[in-house]
Parts: structure tokens; C-alpha cells; sequence
């Protein structure tokens, strides 16, 4: 591709809205442009990196015995009904109506559509099944932002397993487990494999795969022993033990006027955060709830929907709290509550003497004993992870890292293919209910995700294997030697089979280089007339800004030579 036929707008300054690294660099470099909050065109170059990257997921997918499908992105809500999740996926769905009145919704996953070709499956001998498509996804966020790290339209890579049994389940899971971590090491992208909660997909298990940025969303507890690691809404720790007095016989009320929360109480009345009982009140698929969790702790809203296997989650508004307990929020307990279900954190067990509102506005309770005076229904772990908590399987102190999610990989079990009603003959005879597996990549957030990984103070860094081009070829110069030699190098270079940019553009030395650094070609060869009267080229590494001079007939196999090597 010659530079003077290619359409890349470069921007001299940072566009004033872009918050994430590769949200500027990218729109920087000329690869997108936003359209409207959340969907954003893919210029030339970014399609080329969006190839690249498809190419890869596409070859180790087949590799594990994978067959590729385009199934429609918009879907008769039928299905989503008979699958119990036209509800459940609440306002991130786009739903529609088209002129005869039937409801429609724009896909944000496939499993349903998928699940309904897998009805054409007769026999335990089609099984196992592995099916993957590329496709546009649709989710109605509340709040995109950094570019293609949060949008409202992209591509996934989605794919399902069809087995017999758990054992073809667990075989397929491990194969796309295998599969993904071949596929980011080869996209040159870092990842941290951690358990996850599968929250609307269900299923028995997942592991999510998240690449270590500051631009990331999602928080990853991992152990810097033993290797544990898993999202903030999976992740657990151990607690250190903790000795309560017995307290008195019963609760006792005292005066708090002044404190509204766990910090006042503990500043004005010396109750320390963790000896206090926080009271937090959810409405949970239409049902007030307590959730009790101690002072210093923070609630994880995904365990408490995971725990009920909730649909709707949402805190209670000041005027539902009052109607149901009294009081205002600062002053909430559970001593005497009936009638509303009370869950409570599993670092309450068993705790004695402590301190919680008394449903009265400024009256707290102290002496409370977890156990004698909460009715609690339900003990769960709600919490979240600090870092420097210990290890639940070593007892190492914890970090806790940001990251931005790139694939989730879900064993789903029967949940779609029972309530679909798919079955196929069994070995000895009778009806068996396939097993399901759905795994994902997000293309366009893994794209950015790799400019997080990879970029510097000058432009995107991209890896070789997925760069727009592995080499330009940049002229200095209207010297026609030198345009002559620029364009003998550009054609051996496609001749080997190497993706070449030539750029032929009538501008200053300085303009093309920065050009050249800013949209982050691996490789680039500088012709001039002062290295040709010497018979040389300067080939450039990116990467690491290395300059070598080279005999112009060895420039090409040179190149050669450092994409073999990985650049």
C-alpha cells in the first residue's frame, strides 16, 4: 500500500475527550472515529488490525475443531422468552418492534440462536459439537466510555460446545482454555486467567481472562505465592481471627445524634469500624432486603445476585427504607426486624459485642450478638477483597490489580438446551439433554487492550502480528535514486510476502517519522541519498528505537529477519 493512496487522518494534538491511552492514540493515529457515544467507525488501519486479529482467534479456534457460522444479529424475542432472559438482561437490551407489531432485540450474545440450530442434532455420535462465529453485539451501556473499551456495538468472537456429558464439557472447557491463552500470547497481550462470576449466562463455572491497564474497569485479586487468582466478584480471602468480649445480655441502646456513618460513629464514639454492623437495605426482584456486612467491609453487589440468583438488584430508595424500618440511612440495624429476609456476610459468624443502628434516627445499639439477636436467614460470602488480605488457599497477602476484561469462558451445563428443548439419542437408547459451553472475545476491546499493553510517549507499539503493516519503506527526499531505490525495496518486500507500507508522500522528514512512530509500523526502512551514495539503507525498530545501518541488498532479509524473531 502506498501512504499517499491510503486514508489515515493523523492528528498533530490529543483529542480533548479521550480519557484511555489507546482512546487518543487510536484516534490520534487515524485507525477510529466516534460516531456517536459508544459506536465508533473503523477507519482503514484499524480494520487491518481488526483482520489480523481475527485471523488468529479464527486459525486456533479451528485448531481445537471448531466450525465457523454468521448467525443474524437481530432475534425474535420468542427465544429470549423461552429461555427465561428477555427479563433478566434488563435495559442493556435493544429491543425493538418491526412493522407488524412483533418484539425483536438486537443481540448481545448468542447463546439462544445457537442453541436452536443445535435442535437439527440427532444422535450422541454428532457430539461433540464446536460452533464460533464473528459477529456485531449490541449492549445498551449506561455509560461507554474509553473509546473501544466500553461501547454499545463491536464484534465478538463467540463460541459453544455441544457434549454428551460433563466430562465432554470439561474437555471442551479446557480446549478453549488452551486455545485462548495461545491466541493472547500470540496477539502479544498479557492476561491474568482468574475465576469469575457468570452472572446472566449462568452456568456452574467461568474463567475470565484479563490483561493487567490502567484503563481497565475490573478488578483482579491474585496471589503472588501460589498463583490463586479471581475477579473481586468471585474472590475470597482469610481473615484474620478475631476475639469478642460476651457483651452484655441484651442489646443496649445509646445516643448518636451526630454520626450518620461506620467512619462518625467511630470518630465521635470510638467504635472501630470493624466491632460495627453495616446495614445496607437492597430491594432483590421487587423484595426489601437486609445485607449486613461488617463496618470496614464493602459489599460486592455480583455476590449478592449470584447468592439469590437474582434478576433485578438495586439499593432502596430513603422513602422505601423509612417505610419499612423507621429511620433514615445511618441509623439502620436488624435487631428486631421481621418480616424482611436478612442475609449476612460470613466475616459476621459467630461475632459477639458489637455495634449497629437501632432503627431509630440517631440511636445506635451496642452489645449486639450476631447470632442471638439477628434473625438471619441467610449467610453468604458478600464481602469485598482488600489487598494485602491473606491468601484463602496459601495464607500470602493479596494484590489487587486493574484490569480490562478481554475473554470470558462460561460452562454453561443444560440451562439453554433443557429449556429449549433440545435432546439427542443416547448410547443406550434414550433421550439425553446436550451440555453447553460459551466462550468469548470482545475483537475490538482486544484491540485496544493491546495498545494499553503497547504504545509509548511517541505513538501505538503494535507486535507484529497484528500491526497494520510489518515495514514501511519511508523516501527522503524527490531524489529519483532515491524514489527508485524506496520502490525496488517496497516491491521485494511484498514479494516476500511481507505487509509493506510505502511512504511516498511529498512531505518533511520529520512529519513522515512521527507519522510512521504514531501509527506504530514495527519496522521501518529510511531511504535518503546520503546512505545510497554509501550503498545503505537505515532499517529502524520500533520497539525499541534501534537504528542499523545495512547494505541496501541485505535491508529486505534483515527485516526478514526480525519478524522471524518476533521483532
Amino acid at each position: 500500500m502506498r501512504w499517499s493512496q491510503l486514508y489515515v487522518p493523523t492528528l498533530r494534538e490529543d483529542p480533548a475527550d479521550a480519557d484511555a491511552v489507546s482512546h487518543r492514540l487510536l484516534v490520534r493515529g487515524g485507525y477510529v472515529r466516534q460516531l456517536m457515544a459508544g459506536h465508533y467507525s473503523l477507519l482503514p488501519l484499524a480494520v487491518r488490525v481488526r483482520a489480523r486479529i481475527m485471523d488468529v482467534i479464527r486459525e486456533e479456534m479451528t485448531a481445537i475443531g471448531a466450525q465457523e457460522f454468521v448467525l443474524p444479529a437481530l432475534h425474535p424475542a420468542e427465544i429470549w422468552r423461552r429461555s427465561g432472559r428477555w427479563e433478566a438482561m434488563g435495559e442493556e437490551m435493544f429491543r425493538l418492534s418491526d412493522r407488524k407489531g412483533a418484539d425483536l432485540a438486537l443481540g448481545m450474545t448468542h447463546e439462544e440462536i445457537f442453541t436452536v440450530l443445535s435442535q437439527e442434532l440427532r444422535s450422541y455420535r454428532d457430539l461433540p459439537q464446536r460452533w464460533f462465529q464473528f459477529q456485531t453485539k449490541f449492549r445498551d451501556e449506561a455509560r461507554p466510555k474509553s473509546g473501544l473499551l466500553r461501547v454499545r456495538e463491536f464484534t465478538m468472537k463467540d463460541s459453544y460446545s455441544f457434549d454428551v456429558d460433563q466430562a465432554g464439557l470439561d474437555r471442551s472447557f479446557d480446549l478453549h482454555r488452551a486455545a485462548y491463552e495461545r491466541i493472547f500470547a500470540r496477539l502479544g497481550l498479557p492476561v491474568i486467567a482468574v475465576r469469575a462470576s457468570s452472572g446472566s449466562m449462568g452456568g456452574s463455572a467461568s474463567v475470565e481472562f484479563m490483561s493487567p491497564s490502567a484503563a481497565g474497569e475490573d478488578l483482579v485479586v491474585r496471589c503472588p505465592g501460589c498463583g490463586y487468582a479471581a475477579n473481586t466478584e468471585k474472590a475470597t480471602s482469610a481473615l484474620p481471627a478475631v476475639a469478642d468480649g460476651p457483651g452484655p445480655d441484651a442489646p443496649e441502646r445509646f445516643d448518636t445524634p451526630e454520626a450518620r456513618t461506620i467512619d462518625e460513629l467511630a470518630r465521635l464514639h470510638g467504635v472501630p469500624a470493624e466491632r460495627q454492623v453495616k446495614t445496607l437495605v437492597y430491594v432483590v426482584d421487587e423484595e426489601l432486603t437486609l445485607v449486613l456486612l461488617r463496618g470496614d467491609h464493602g459489599l460486592v453487589e455480583q455476590k449478592l445476585v449470584d447468592t439469590l440468583a437474582a434478576t433485578a438488584v438495586r439499593p432502596a430508595t430513603a422513602e422505601e427504607i423509612r417505610a419499612a424500618l423507621g429511620a433514615s440511612p445511618g441509623s439502620l440495624g436488624a435487631v428486631g426486624v421481621t418480616g424482611l429476609p436478612v442475609l449476612a456476610d460470613e466475616a459476621l459468624r459467630g461475632r459477639t459485642d458489637l455495634t449497629t443502628g437501632a432503627n431509630t434516627d440517631g440511636v445506635h445499639l451496642r452489645g449486639v450478638s450476631v447470632e442471638r439477636d439477628l434473625a438471619v436467614r441467610r449467610w453468604a460470602d458478600l464481602r469485598e477483597v482488600a489487598a494485602g488480605e491473606a491468601c484463602p488457599e496459601c495464607g500470602t497477602p493479596l494484590e489487587v490489580v486493574v484490569t480490562i476484561e478481554v475473554g470470558h469462558i462460561f460452562k454453561l451445563g443444560r440451562t439453554y438446551t433443557e429449556r429449549l428443548g433440545v435432546s439427542v439419542l443416547g448410547p443406550d437408547g434414550e433421550r439425553v439433554v446436550p451440555v453447553m459451553g460459551s466462550y468469548g472475545i470482545g475483537v475490538e476491546r482486544v484491540l485496544a487492550a493491546i495498545v494499553e499493553a503497547h504504545h509509548d510517549d511517541k505513538g501505538i507499539v503494535w507486535p507484529s502480528a497484528v500491526a497494520p503493516f510489518e515495514a514501511a519503506v519511508v523516501v527522503l527526499g524527490g531524489d529519483e535514486r532515491v524514489r527508485e531505490a524506496a520502490e525496488a525495496l517496497y516491491r521485494q518486500l511484498r514479494g516476500e510476502r511481507v505487509d509493506a507500507l510505502l511512504d511516498d508522500r511529498d512531505e518533511r522528514p520529520g512529519v513522515k517519522f512521527r507519522d510512521v512512530e504514531l501509527i506504530g509500523v514495527p519496522f521501518r526502512i529510511t531511504v535518503g541519498a546520503r546512505g545510497l551514495a554509501e550503498g545503505t539503507v537505515e532499517v529502524t525498530v520500533r520497539a525499541t528505537g534501534e537504528t542499523r545501518t545495512v547494505p541496501v541488498g541485505e535491508a529486505v532479509d534483515h527485516v526478514r529477519e526480525l519478524l522471524t524473531a518476533g521483532g
